[in-house]
């Protein structure tokens, strides 16, 4: 007779909750990154009468395009690993009603 495989669910279930986990250490890190990387306007420095200072201005603009950047880093992160939990929860689903109904056919019902 053939080998027979079984798939582990409960490590499928071990890997849902942790990819639930990460998921929330995302959240976490996506308004983080939203919301507490924020400088102002003369946070590096400000124009004084007569006089431009363009390194603050430089510094401001650096840092406003690298903050957008993890942003979406961060959203990529999420997008990504929702989906495999997405993807491991349905393959969860079918092994387990697979199981079943194997179960009940053996069973002779």
């Amino acid at each position: 007779m053939g080998e027979q495989y079984r798939v582990d669910l409960s490590a499928l279930e071990d890997t849902i909750r942790k990819l639930n986990s990460v998921l929330k250490d995302l959240g976490n890190a996506n308004a983080d990154t939203r919301y507490k990387t924020s400088l102002s306007a003369n946070a590096l420095g400000a124009d004084a009468p007569g006089a431009s200072f363009l390194e603050a201005r430089k510094l401001t603009e650096a840092h406003s395009k690298m903050k957008a950047h993890i942003e979406e880093v961060v959203q990529h992160l999420h997008d990504v690993t929702d989906q495999f939990g997405t993807n491991t929860r349905k393959v969860h689903g079918n092994y387990q009603n697979q199981e079943a109904e194997t179960a009940t056919s053996m069973s002779g019902d």
